[in-house]
């Protein structure tokens, strides 16, 4: 390039609904690079949307823009011009077409030298957001940045001399110490080139600059790095800048020196094992409603991740603009682009086969390694998400990837074939949710998808490892493949039936494992969020949901609601990224999401809101504590041990961090009231995973629920964890006496009642009709999205329940000392009852332990609730008394509930 300029401003606009071309009119003017929806123009919609937000300017059609540019302004040979991100274009200049362009990520590059010279012309770009070759999934999805239409970023006319390069490949190789460069010299088809390595971002000289000769329009060069080059990683993501000098004609291009490639089932950089950390990208941005091209603000959102512990991307079915591999390239982050696909990969031969939609898919592929494979921080590739079909296709497209660009590690995709997974011939790394149908890699799963995950089904522990599952002693004994040969699967948010076979049902695969969405645990809606929204984008969904809260008497429950069940949401990461790191056989994770996801029924799991501001759940300094490139681990079996007995635990260090640990001092303290225990011991090894030692604190006698913390840490370091303890009085028997106790308010009852004593009912919780199952865990994504789909699936819907409030002032609780949200001591006694329905009969009735519903249905559920009647009071409680006797947890919340009944007045 030997100069540009830049045609950031106003255009003349007009919007054709009707995707015709007649009557083209400028009536209006937009401000470029801008969407259509972000500048507010087209019809204001009036929808009130709730499984997403609303775009108050959607426009779909023809977007006609022009304005006038000058041929003259430019000295060069050759004259370009440089769309960098939009839809599908169409260039005409003085009303003659330059031709057609579509893909989704890369720029849309028209050839203008035949106007060179020529003085001023018309532009026209038509841009059509209508009539893809493929659906385009989160590149244009209504969940996540929309189905915009517009120009972004770069708008330029970019002249180039006589000579200069096209499809520059960059591939460091850091054993040698060079770096092999090719390129297309465009003009000329000999001479010589001077290529020099520079600092990144400063400029400053890093190498001496070489002379290479090009013949035949190709450059291929041997780059000689000097000798104290740096490697980029995630913890040095050191940067250089290619210079090419052609004759004047001067192009740059950010490259690092690195090396990503697998072995022994681990991902290793520049020689080092990583653990990915990553986190799912939809490119959500709702106060534009599309992904920005300037680097500040990719590097604002990826510095809240990495705070967060993050080292890794995957971008759900999409891929970024170049300024999100700058930032990653600046911050050391690891990404993975998507093909924008999800559904079904047909053989050429199959039915159902679309070559237009293959070639342009398999196409955009070619496009994503070209445009931005030269970025360090471009380390994997994956062709789509939970893709079905053809796996022998699915293979060959991989292959003609890997054959074209080694310097990235390819996969299938994520969590394709579902039930049945596999490991295909070109696949470097497998990402999935399971290995069999019963052999689960992640802790929670939606309802259609069951059998459930740990985190769903067993009582809070620290101690789940997925060792056993990856390397099971014996074959899975379970199969979702039915006798016809076919499997039921969620498909994308709805489901159909596919072929299948049980060749594959026990997998074990010899490659990285990274285990794909996990989390998924939503919290209710915070209504302040609505004023957040002063773009286009509007959270009318929200406004929905608080409209639904409010016609069920509980707005006066908002703050409740949303702080309870992100206390819950929060307890349920912990354990699920505990249980990942505890995985020796483990590569990575792909949580879904820090960050909330605004679309497919509204999916509030982030512990960052849309925005990627902190929800005020969770501090990043906390959620370091269990992410990040080195975790420290205390596991035992039980947050809720017995009074008087023997606390035991193990402390484990995960450490992926590229200076040693060896020798340093691991301290734990165990503090409950006045006692505080401590114990030390050194790090005695380099590995990954080091056991560091085993400890027992002998637990106080107690005769109340009672708090205790354990925290554990690496002196000299940030590396720290803590675990919050209830320690359980051995309660072994409840006292009846005193306390009337009835399934039903009978005669007898009601007598007790008149005389204005207190009784406590016990349903027959299998009569209790207006009922929802007790389920102590947090809902998996959000209750409408799965609802629909298990009923299409004819399968269980979700309990839909999102944990406990519990009123804590409340007489009735002083005998179980407890938060006011869930905590591991509820789950036997929420896992052993029903939440009774209180709508429209709650007035009269005093909650005081509450289940909280999702944002759709909002009933008023209730566990533990009390009553006057007939000058006497009644407390309902409906659990099972008998499996309350079973448990500690259950006979002291027994002996306190008996306790309060006894005592009033």
């Amino acid at each position: 390039m030997i100069g540009k300029i830049n045609l950031h401003g106003i255009w003349e606009l007009f919007l054709d609904y009707n995707c015709t071309g007649e009557n083209v009119t400028y009536n209006e003017n937009i401000k470029l690079p801008n969407t259509t929806s972000n500048a507010h123009k087209g019809k204001f919609n009036e929808e009130r949307a709730t499984g997403h937000l609303t775009d108050t300017y959607k426009f779909e059609g023809w977007a006609w823009f022009r304005r006038k540019i000058d041929t003259n302004a430019l000295n060069c040979t050759s004259l370009e011009l440089f769309l960098e991100r939009t839809r599908i274009t169409e260039v005409f200049v003085d009303g003659v077409s330059l031709g057609i362009q579509d893909s989704f990520c890369a720029p849309h590059i028209y050839d203008l030298t035949e106007f060179i010279g020529t003085g001023e012309r018309e532009l026209v770009i038509k841009v059509s957001n209508v009539g893809y070759k493929t659906k385009g999934c989160h590149m244009t999805s209504r969940d996540t940045q929309t189905n915009w239409n517009g120009i972004l970023g770069r708008i330029e006319l970019i002249g180039y001399g006589a000579a200069h390069c096209k499809n520059v490949v960059i591939t460091p190789d850091i054993h040698s110490g060079t770096v092999n460069v090719t390129a297309d010299i465009i003009g000329v088809e000999s001479g010589t080139a001077v290529i020099k390595a520079v600092n990144y971002p400063d400029g400053a000289p890093a190498c001496e600059p070489v002379e290479f000769t090009y013949i035949n329009g190709r450059l291929i060069a041997e780059y000689p790095m000097c000798k104290n080059f740096k490697l980029w990683s995630e913890h040095s993501p050191e940067l250089y800048e290619l210079v090419i000098d052609i004759d004047g004609d001067i192009s740059k291009h950010i490259f690092g020196m690195r090396e990503f490639s697998v072995a022994d089932g681990k991902f290793i950089v520049n020689g080092k094992r990583t653990f990915l950390r990553g986190k799912h990208d939809g490119m959500i941005f709702p106060k534009t409603a599309y992904a920005p091209c300037d680097v500040d603000e990719w590097l604002r959102v990826m510095k809240i991740s990495r705070s967060f512990g993050i080292n890794h991307y995957r971008f759900h079915t999409c891929c970024p603009p170049e300024a999100a591999f700058i930032a990653a390239d600046i911050l050391g982050v690891y990404m993975e682009p998507q093909l924008p696909f999800w559904g079904t990969v047909h053989a050429p031969d199959e039915e159902g086969y679309n070559a237009e939609e293959q070639d342009f898919l398999i196409s955009e592929g070619f496009t994503m390694l070209r445009e931005f494979g030269n970025h360090p921080s471009f380390c994997m590739m994956s062709m789509g998400n939970e893709l079905w079909g053809s796996k022998e296709r699915i293979n060959e497209v991989m292959g003609m990837y890997k054959k074209t660009d080694k310097r990235h590690l390819y996969t299938q995709g994520s969590n394709n074939f579902q039930w049945t997974p596999c490991v295909v011939e070109n696949d470097d790394f497998f990402v999935g949710v399971r290995l069999a149908k019963d052999r689960l890699i992640r802790g929670s799963y939606a309802m259609c998808d069951a059998p459930l995950g740990h985190i769903q089904t067993d009582k809070p522990g620290a101690y789940l490892s997925y060792d056993s599952i990856i390397r099971p002693e014996k074959a899975s004994a379970a199969s979702a493949v039915s006798e016809d040969g076919t499997v039921q699967i969620q498909y994308g948010t709805t489901m159909k039936t596919v072929k299948a076979t049980e060749a594959d049902a026990d997998l074990v695969p010899d490659i990285p494992i990274v285990t794909h969405e996990i989390g998924q645990y939503e919290t209710y809606p915070d209504f302040d969020e609505i004023e957040k929204y002063t773009g286009s984008l509007k959270a009318r969904n929200f406004e929905v949901f608080r409209e639904r809260l409010e016609a069920k008497d509980l707005a006066h429950l908002a703050k409740d609601l949303f702080y309870c069940s992100g206390q819950l949401a929060k307890a349920c990461y912990k354990e699920e990224l505990e249980s990942v790191f505890r995985s020796k056989l483990l590569a990575g994770f792909q949580i879904l999401d820090i960050q909330d996801f605004t679309g497919q029924g509204t999916a509030l799991v982030g512990m960052l809101d849309a925005f990627m501001d902190n929800k005020g759940i969770i501090s990043p300094e906390e959620w370091r504590e269990f992410c990040n490139d080195a975790v420290i681990l205390a596991i035992f079996e039980s947050y809720t041990p017995l009074a008087g007995s023997d606390f035991n635990f193990e402390i484990r260090l995960v450490n992926y961090r590229p200076e040693s640990l060896a020798g340093k001092n691991v301290v734990y303290r165990f503090e409950c009231g006045d006692i505080c225990e401590t114990g030390s011991a050194i790090i005695n090894s380099d590995e990954n995973y080091v056991d560091v030692c085993h400890a027992v604190v002998h637990l106080p006698a107690v005769d109340n629920i009672t708090d205790a913390v354990l925290t554990v840490e690496v002196e000299g370091t940030d590396i720290r964890n803590h675990y919050e303890l209830e320690i359980i009085p051995d309660v072994r028997k409840v006292s009846p006496e005193g306390v009337h106790i009835f399934s039903e308010v009978s005669t007898e009852a009601e007598k007790l009642l008149a005389e204005g004593k207190t009784i406590l009912i016990f349903p027959n919780l299998d009569k209790l009709e207006n009922s929802i199952e007790g389920f102590y865990c947090q809902d998996f994504w959000c209750y409408p999205m799965f609802r629909e789909i298990s009923n299409m699936m004819k399968k269980p819907e979700p309990v839909g329940t999102m944990g406990l409030i519990n009123d804590i002032s409340h007489s009735a609780l002083k005998g179980f000392a407890c938060k006011k949200y869930s905590t591991p001591a509820w789950w036997d006694i929420v896992m052993s009852s029903k939440c009774e329905i209180l709508d429209g009969n709650s007035a009269d009735k005093r909650v005081i332990v509450r289940m909280i519903d999702n944002f759709e249905r909002n009933h008023d559920l209730a566990i533990l609730y009390e009553y006057d009647m007939g000058g006497g009071r009644v407390v309902v409680c409906t659990s099972d008394f008998e499996k309350l006797m079973s448990s500690p947890e259950g006979r002291v919340f027994l002996r306190s509930v008996a306790d309060y009944v006894r005592d009033v007045p």
